[in-house]
């Protein structure tokens, strides 16, 4: 059965004030925690005058990796109601982050839920949803003379190509949805030297 999940298609943007202070919201798509550890170290650098920069993400389909994190706020303040607004979104591989000026006064506990969540909600609503379906990765290799052969059953597939490289053995990564590998796996597999899941 064709795993369907939902992301964002782009990174997009929110705000919200209270009592002074200012709480900047940003959604980004991600597939990896590498690339969660990219966009959290340019925060930290373009945000160093902010308060706090708070965030929650989820990633993966079937098996999903998730983080919260108050960044300093008391605890369950901030992290919790960003990742509730995920999950109310129904969204996945998907990082939110929420920066927050201090604006003098203090909001006490759940005028910091209410702060973070609303944030949350401002980036998640000005995003555009979209359908994904679950990936597999795949690489594969095969001798430079097996190329049309590979070639002609990779174009009746929908593949998203990560690397490839022609020599005499030559070698392909790609991304295609769960349900297309095992006919791809087996239409390829007479051509292969190798094949990685």
């Amino acid at each position: 059965m064709q795993q369907v999940y939902y992301s964002i298609k782009a990174p997009s943007e929110g705000l919200y004030k209270e009592l002074g202070s200012k709480f900047i919201s940003f959604a980004f798509p991600v597939s990896s925690e590498t690339e969660i550890k990219d966009i959290l170290e340019r925060f930290k650098k373009e945000y160093y005058d902010a308060r706090h920069i708070c965030y929650a993400y989820r990633i993966g389909f079937a098996e999903q990796k998730f983080r919260v994190n108050d960044a300093g706020e008391p605890s369950h303040t901030a992290g919790d109601p960003i990742f509730n607004q995920i999950k109310s979104f129904e969204l996945t591989n998907i990082i939110v982050i929420v920066v927050r000026y201090f604006g003098g006064t203090k909001l006490g506990k759940s005028g910091l839920i209410q702060a973070y969540k609303s944030a949350a909600e401002e980036a998640l609503k000005n995003a555009e949803k979209i359908e994904k379906r679950e990936q597999v990765l795949i690489s594969i290799s095969f001798e430079y003379e097996k190329m049309n052969e590979v070639m002609k059953v990779m174009k009746s597939f929908s593949a998203d190509f990560l690397s490839q490289d022609f020599q005499s053995v030559c070698s392909m990564s790609f991304q295609v949805t769960k349900d297309d590998s095992e006919i791809l796996i087996r239409q390829l597999s007479p051509f292969l030297k190798s094949i990685d899941l």
